[in-house]
């Protein structure tokens, strides 16, 4: 199993940055790949953005230019830069790990508001 601890979320105001920190403990030399997905109010998840081990990433085009995810295999531990936020960004930002058996894994997740 892998346990999944995300923090940095938080109040910030429109045009403002956060930094969403998740950190990986357990089977991790199993994880391939680690990112994130954000739910807002009424909303479905959706993917945010994510990265493999091999360095490679993908973003959500509502997101591009934005936000940067980046990871550290050493540590297991994927970080999200979020660049000119905004109202629409305001949701709560999971942690997720795919492993190569087939199963992933989730954290309990982070609010993330973006509110003058």
């Amino acid at each position: 199993q892998v346990q999944l601890n995300e923090s940095g979320g938080g109040l910030v105001q429109p045009g403002g940055s956060l930094r969403l920190s998740c950190a990986a403990s357990g089977s991790i030399a199993s994880i391939y790949a680690m990112g994130w997905y954000r739910q807002a109010p009424g909303k479905q998840r959706e993917a945010v953005a994510a990265i493999t081990s091999a360095g490679t990433t993908t973003y959500a085009n509502s997101v591009k230019g934005r936000f940067t995810i980046s990871g550290d295999n050493a540590r297991m531990t994927v970080s999200l830069q979020m660049n000119s936020l905004k109202p629409e960004d305001t949701a709560v930002y999971y942690c997720t790990a795919a492993l190569s058996d087939g199963m992933d894994y989730w954290g309990k997740g982070t609010l993330v508001t973006v509110s003058s």
